[in-house]
């Protein structure tokens, strides 16, 4: 019995039970399998989508997307927003020029991310639904909670079983939102998993054209392997990784806030040593 079968069958099981929130939840999590990002990328581009809802957070009208290729049953998100406005006025916030939120960016820092050898960007890729282009990403597994509510527990609880691995993922996290200039990390935005693995989700308001870093005094360590990545990106390297998801003018400026980005840490190694600023971000 195929893994679509078995998931349909369990879902009649336990709504006719009365529970159809957690047969729909049961569908969408029936298999959980390990999959290359090669593997993901081509099951998003080419599975069914079986069905349909609301994404439950976010102002974008994405959606919940139940995805199925025959074999594996997995949900996605769907983001089709692609706005462009000369003058953004948001709540409480200075007006925004040249503002952008658009599906292409989820896309981005995805591809971003795998270039510098991070592993904590879901998947993303771009696919017509419903006759509209999106990004359809791989939602994630065995969410524990979002930053909002883990910001909300006390210490030691906030933390989690390794303090200095949690503040590790948090710088690692700082520096990438610096690079994209991602004025949108809010604490929806940041997931953690059972294992407290730090996931970074919804870009649509990143990459900026902005040349210089938001909150540079954030930046008070770097993970060491992220570190080279960043010093032997490339406009060449850059430019093949992203696939046409970014503009010449946004991948610019990306290169330029990696030198600021770089030009710090450099300068706190020579202050502080790099036995302080440098760490190792080892899977758990």
């Amino acid at each position: 019995m195929s893994v679509l079968v078995r998931a349909i069958l369990l879902s009649a099981f336990l709504a006719a039970a009365g529970a159809p929130a957690v047969a729909q939840e049961a569908a969408a999590t029936a298999a959980k399998p390990s999959l290359s990002p090669e593997q993901i990328e081509q099951f998003l581009l080419t599975s069914r989508v079986m069905a349909a809802r609301s994404a439950p957070t976010g102002v974008t009208n994405s959606q919940r997307v139940t995805l199925s290729d025959g074999r594996l049953t997995h949900d996605a998100h769907v983001q089709n927003v692609d706005i462009q406005k000369n003058v953004f006025n948001a709540p409480g916030a200075a007006p925004e020029l040249n503002f952008k939120d658009s599906y292409r960016y989820n896309i981005a820092g995805y591809r971003l991310a795998r270039l510098l050898g991070m592993d904590n960007v879901p998947v993303s890729v771009e696919r017509k639904i419903d006759g509209k282009v999106a990004a359809v990403t791989w939602w994630v597994d065995d969410v524990l909670m979002d930053e909002l509510t883990r910001g909300k527990k006390p210490e030691p609880e906030k933390s989690g079983p390794e303090p200095a691995r949690t503040a590790m993922q948090l710088q690692v996290m700082r520096m990438f939102d610096e690079l994209i200039q991602n004025r949108d990390r809010n604490a929806g935005n940041l997931v953690w998993t059972r294992d407290y693995k730090m996931w970074l989700i919804d870009h649509t308001r990143a990459f900026r054209l902005g040349k210089q870093l938001l909150k540079p005094d954030q930046i008070q360590r770097c993970e060491r392997s992220l570190c080279d990545a960043l010093r032997g990106l490339t406009k060449e390297t850059l430019a093949k990784g992203m696939d046409k998801s970014l503009t010449p003018l946004e991948m610019d400026a990306i290169l330029a806030r990696r030198d600021l980005i770089l030009k710090q840490i450099d300068a706190r190694i020579a202050r502080r040593g790099e036995a302080v600023v440098m760490f190792s971000l080892a899977a758990p």
